[in-house]
């Protein structure tokens, strides 16, 4: 009796992974932002701050796949 051959699972490498892309947004855009998330609220808050220096912060409403 001849066995069948047995299909291998394609296992994913670390360049066939989808990677999440988030642009970095400044405090005006995280204050008129319809829907405020905890960090963007934190980062808003601290930027009040007199003497208050920022790059940016992550926002999640801006997320993509590449």
């Amino acid at each position: 009796m001849a066995k069948g051959k047995v299909a291998k699972k394609k296992t994913p490498s670390a360049s066939d992974k989808k990677q999440t892309v988030l642009k970095l947004v400044l405090s005006d855009t995280c204050a008129a932002c319809k829907t405020p998330c905890a960090r963007g609220l934190r980062y808003w808050a601290a930027m009040k701050k007199a003497g208050a220096v920022g790059k940016g912060v992550p926002c999640i409403l801006t997320r993509t796949y590449t």
